[in-house]
């Protein structure tokens, strides 16, 4: 699988949508649709960098519950709305979004250089050298507009990523 990651902002509707799912076929479902729609004004593509991203807001691991909020809800946190072990849908609510935003706001390049340097990344698939942390690098400011944006519009917002 490709295991890229993209970030959706949701309007009030999607988000009430998604929380009404009860089975991982609906949520499923509902994912597919917002992804076919593909709003390029309410997205953020992360492609590979976001498992790299995930562990240098937190503490190196690639889990749902590790870091401290606001970071530790930029990617994996907030509440995972997906069961199975083929997908990761994550959620997190506007309130925590505007949080979010505020906590990334003031991250740049070297702060990102800084912390992957520092890490010990277990089982990391990537190469951990300078090109993967320039490549991580090239999200952070995108990640940064996207989560500024969706936290002045009141927006949810899911990540997703096959596995």
């Amino acid at each position: 699988m490709a295991a890229r990651g993209v970030l959706f902002a949701l309007d009030a509707k999607d988000a009430e949508r998604l929380l009404a799912c009860r089975e991982d076929d609906e949520v499923m479902e509902l994912v597919e649709e917002i992804e076919e729609r593909w709003d390029l004004d309410h997205l953020c593509e992360l492609d590979k960098s976001w498992d790299a991203l995930h562990r240098c807001f937190t503490d190196g691991d690639l889990s749902f519950e590790n870091g401290e909020f606001p970071l530790s809800h930029v990617i994996l946190g907030g509440v995972p709305l997906y069961g199975g072990d083929d997908y990761i849908v994550c959620y997190v609510d506007p309130d925590e979004v505007r949080e979010v935003a505020s906590a990334l706001e003031p991250l740049g390049a070297q702060w990102l250089r800084d912390r992957f340097a520092t890490l010990t990344f277990a089982d990391y698939q990537g190469a951990a050298d300078a090109g993967d942390i320039a490549y991580t690098q090239v999200f952070l400011p995108g990640l940064q507009d996207f989560y500024r944006t969706a936290a002045q519009n009141g927006r949810a917002v899911i990540f997703t990523v096959d596995q």
